[in-house]
């Protein structure tokens, strides 16, 4: 029997692991970015604008024998709408049921606002806990020990992690621990299932992200993105209609853009990636709607996998 063969066997025969990660943070602190290169693929939206995910969104990785399960929780700040309230609820709801915590830092912000408050709530979730100093390539090695000592006077992690979630650096190190660190047990998915997220809410996010990354400065957070229609054609194709909710008619009109701009511009570029996900062609077509006060809507609030906040 060849070397190669008994490397194999031993693959085999070794027990495999699984588990859930949740990972905690400020807005911004890098968490989608985080699971997108875990999983090597798009599972997460990403923008520069703070807020953007909004319910769990689990990526699935398989690393040696184990399956991780990643939770991208949405970034915990302190809640002035029932849309902010949901988010927060569920991102503490993510970190109550998983196996272990993986708290992620913006080491440029350190330790300061929302991340001090996830800080002190972390005391009170009993999971195991790791810490994860995200952009690390934009800190000094100083002042990384410093906050990596700081944190850990003040809760007992079982590691710490400096990595780079833009561009991978110390990102295996964190798997490998996890591989070994969840529990024995069979995988909750498929080998080649990446995300939970069913393909036309992945859609719909996708679409989303388009929406913040083009008119981050000028949409506020009061839309969001319905897939309504999907037909698969006989030539292979896909037909998505999405709708793209706003609360005013001014938002609407910087939806649109002038002349249609704005949102030619969305849809090609969500089309373009939507595609490239499903390995075929994509026929999207973008509607505008406004619905006033949609984020007092409980129907939304299911439609992102939120809970209506009742108190």
């Amino acid at each position: 029997m060849t070397e190669e063969n008994n490397t194999q066997n031993e693959a085999v025969d070794r027990p495999t692991h699984s588990g859930f990660v949740a990972l905690i943070g400020a807005t911004n602190a890098g968490k989608s970015t985080l699971v997108n290169q875990f999983a090597g693929a798009k599972v997460s939206i990403v923008s520069h604008k703070v807020q953007t995910t909004r319910a769990i969104v689990r990526g699935i990785v398989i690393h040696d024998n184990a399956q991780i399960v990643f939770m991208d929780t949405p970034g915990i700040f302190k809640p002035r709408r029932k849309l902010d309230q949901a988010m927060v609820t569920s991102a503490w709801g993510g970190a109550k049921d998983a196996d272990l915590i993986m708290f992620v830092v913006d080491s440029e912000r350190g330790l300061k606002g929302d991340a001090e408050a996830i800080l002190e709530g972390l005391k009170e979730v009993h999971q195991p806990k790791i810490l994860v100093l995200n952009k690390i390539d934009r800190v000094r090695p100083d002042a990384l020990l410093k906050l990596a000592s700081e944190a850990n006077e003040r809760i007992a992690f079982e590691e710490t992690f400096m990595i780079s979630a833009a561009n991978g650096s110390g990102c295996k190190d964190v798997l490998d621990f996890l591989a070994k660190r969840l529990p024995e047990g069979p995988w909750y998915y498929p080998e080649d299932q990446i995300s939970d997220l069913p393909m036309r809410q992945l859609a719909a996010e996708i679409t989303r992200e388009k929406l913040f990354l083009r008119l981050h400065q000028e949409l506020p957070y009061a839309s969001h993105v319905e897939t309504e229609k999907w037909e698969e054609r006989k030539d292979g194709s896909v037909r998505i209609e999405q709708v793209i909710y706003v609360e005013r008619d001014s938002q609407k009109k910087i939806a649109l853009g002038k002349n249609g701009e704005a949102i030619k511009a969305i849809s090609m570029a969500s089309r373009k990636e939507i595609s490239d996900i499903l390995e075929q062609p994509v026929h999207l077509f973008l509607f505008v709607k406004v619905r006033e006060n949609w984020g007092d809507d409980p129907a939304r609030f299911r439609e992102m996998g939120l809970d209506f906040p009742t108190g």
